[in-house]
């Protein structure tokens, strides 16, 4: 049975803690409690599946027990009960408004991009992107965030821009943390620091206390929600925080995992020259060719899980227990012109 044409199949799993690592209150380290949401995203730089993990306060004197923190970096990503990211929204607005293309344009455009989607589906995505810009604050929202203030005493703030494609407009958007409520969002052309304030004035105008900003490493963002809210404590999104650190890192590992996979490409050879043996000793060395043939596929999920690494810890695990059998059967080196794996 055929898939349908929108659904989506994650290519990797990224996990999302709190940007508050600390208890408001009493400033005990804050502790995982359980998975807040977990969902497949769409975006236009692959499928991932997203892990938002809850964490409080574990101090029963505290008091605040029942009160979670989960990740607002994760929560930016992609609008409540959709699975496509905001960069997708916002390159449907653009290719609707800028460029007139209909639905079915649309659709094409967004598959041959790699963003699985049917024709009925991108005309959801495209009310979704006008509902977005309708984005207010109404009687509804503002009841919710006086619950979230009594609960939390005060609103948490994460400002995010995407930018589909360079050189174009970026939708950003403002959005209450803890309830997930999305306050204001709007495409602009500049992402000045006065610019962003003026997308800010009317979430400041509510006159709810913010116990706390969040965003990216972006500078006029900074510089426009610690202008807004200067007393409030600020924190960057940890997961771009430690990316951008570690992109040192994960270039000098791509260029190890590349070493690696070049110096066992050689094993083509060696299979041939066993793959009509019948022996133990012939199946047990395709074992080891299979181990060996098993770690080219390897792949990691940068920056905490390196793939370079993984495949050179995997390599010297095989070679390990290769020099382990030979050495068990008391095996003598190899005569000249043979080869091994090693």
């Amino acid at each position: 049975m055929p898939l349908p044409k929108n659904r989506i199949v994650p290519e990797k799993k990224i996990y999302y803690r709190a940007e508050i690592e600390n208890c408001p209150d009493c400033g005990r380290k804050l502790k995982r409690h359980h998975t807040a949401w977990k969902k497949n995203i769409a975006t236009l730089q692959g499928v991932i599946q997203v892990w938002n993990m809850a964490y409080h306060c574990p101090d029963e004197s505290c008091g605040n027990t029942k009160r979670y923190f989960n990740s607002a970096q994760a929560g930016a990503l992609c609008m409540k009960h959709t699975s496509y990211g905001f960069d997708v929204l916002a390159l449907v607005g653009e290719l609707r408004f800028k460029h007139h293309l209909t639905i079915g344009e649309i659709t094409k455009e967004l598959n041959e991009r790699g963003v699985a989607t049917s024709e009925r589906n991108s005309m959801r995505l495209y009310e979704r992107y006008l509902t977005l810009l309708r984005a207010s604050v109404t009687e509804q929202v503002r009841l919710e965030l006086e619950r979230v203030v009594q609960v939390n005493k005060g609103i948490m703030l994460s400002m995010d821009g995407v930018q589909p494609e360079k050189g174009n407009e970026t939708l950003y958007v403002v959005r209450e943390v803890f309830s997930g409520l999305i306050l204001s969002a709007k495409n602009l052309k500049s992402g000045s620091a006065p610019e962003l304030q003026t997308l800010l004035q009317p979430v400041k105008e509510l006159g709810f206390p913010v116990i706390g900003l969040v965003s990216d490493g972006q500078h006029s963002i900074r510089l426009a929600m610690e202008a807004m809210w200067p007393e409030a404590p600020y924190q960057y999104c940890q997961y771009h925080y430690l990316k951008d650190i570690a992109k040192p890192v994960v270039d000098i590992d791509r260029k190890l995992k590349t070493g690696i996979k070049k110096s066992l490409r050689g094993i083509r050879e060696i299979e041939k020259q066993i793959e009509k043996e019948t022996s133990a000793e012939a199946e047990i060395a395709k074992d080891y060719l299979a181990a060996v043939r098993s770690i080219l596929l390897e792949d990691g999920n940068p920056p905490l899980d390196l793939p370079g690494i993984r495949i050179f810890e995997n390599a010297q695990a095989v070679q390990q227990s290769l020099e382990n059998s030979l050495a068990k059967k008391g095996a003598h080196a190899p005569e000249k012109g043979s080869q091994n794996l090693q």
